[in-house]
């Protein structure tokens, strides 16, 4: 009896943030309010924002009470080429500045590489440049650097073998973590369920996105296509082979309390923009994947 009281309060905290990533607009922040959802991942420039801009971005957004969770930062932070790594140094600690002024707690993109190098000289390379660079603006304006498991871009955080050998090196620090997004370990074959298990204590956002392995062209192309026949495909939450009802229950076990974005990039639902604004279709992908996780998740009360 006692096990499952406590089982029935943890489970009671299970209490996520639901929401959207998107590029910033007023229209948008409009619909994602208007949608019932909670949080928001944010693509902003900060070239291309003064402080004027970034006051009124901020004042919007408190006034609407969305939770914008994190900064989606993309690029290689350890490019083997020394000009290309110190634009993309620039340009991360211009973005973690940018979080520390709107308030947003996390950056979320790729941890970076030097492909064909052993791993754990890689690994090297990341804490080295994290360290000098980056942790000293961390600190300052209270944000962490998340590794989303994307396999297609600069990065070794892909899944387990890559995060464990990233922890390990990078010890207790504060200041990284997972952007779990099970899509990508789908695609990879990896099973998104264990992993979120064992790094369940690492998970501070989560992207929701769906993978549909596309099982009549696989069988004859394999996984490497002499053809480059596309054999997958993300699709919005519910339309592929995530399994998210284990996917949540290990959510729920943990208690966590963090935001949960739809990353609608289903191409049934494209086009995505019309000058910067969301187009109809691509909110009708948003609607339909709401609709699908209202069934499991539940929602946000005060």
């Amino acid at each position: 009896m006692a096990a499952a009281a406590q089982a029935q309060r943890r489970y009671a905290n299970w209490k996520p943030r639901l929401g959207v990533l998107c590029q910033y607009s007023d229209s948008n922040l409009e619909f994602v309010k208007a949608e019932g959802f909670t949080s928001m991942q944010l693509r902003l420039d900060p070239s291309k924002l003064d402080d004027n801009a970034i006051a009124s971005i901020k004042e919007k957004i408190q006034h609407s009470g969305i939770y914008v969770s994190s900064l989606a930062v993309d690029g290689n932070h350890i490019h083997p080429d020394p000009a290309e790594r110190e634009k993309q140094n620039k340009y991360t600690i211009a973005c973690l500045e940018l979080c520390g002024k709107l308030g947003i707690p996390h950056i979320g993109g790729q941890s970076g590489t030097i492909k064909g190098r052993p791993l754990q000289e890689q690994v090297d390379e990341i804490v080295k440049v994290y360290t000098e660079k980056y942790f000293p603006v961390c600190e300052k304006n209270k944000v962490r650097i998340l590794w989303e498991p994307y396999a297609g871009g600069p990065n070794i955080g892909t899944g387990p073998v890559g995060w464990e050998a990233l922890f390990k090196s990078f010890k207790d620090s504060p200041y990284v973590g997972l952007q779990f997004d099970p899509s990508h370990l789908v695609w990879q074959f990896m099973d998104p369920v264990q992993a979120a298990r064992d790094f369940a204590d690492k998970i501070y956002d989560v992207h929701l996105k769906d993978c549909e392995i596309l099982w009549h062209v696989l069988r004859r192309t394999g996984i490497n296509p002499l053809n480059n026949a596309r054999w997958w495909r993300f699709r919005i939450p519910g339309q592929g082979s995530v399994d998210w009802k284990g996917f949540f229950a290990v959510l729920a076990e943990q208690g966590y309390t963090g935001a949960m974005n739809i990353e609608n990039e289903d191409e049934f639902y494209y086009p995505s923009y019309n000058q910067g604004n969301f187009t109809d279709q691509y909110k009708r992908g948003f609607r339909a994947g709401h609709e699908y996780l209202k069934t499991m998740v539940p929602p946000l009360t005060a």
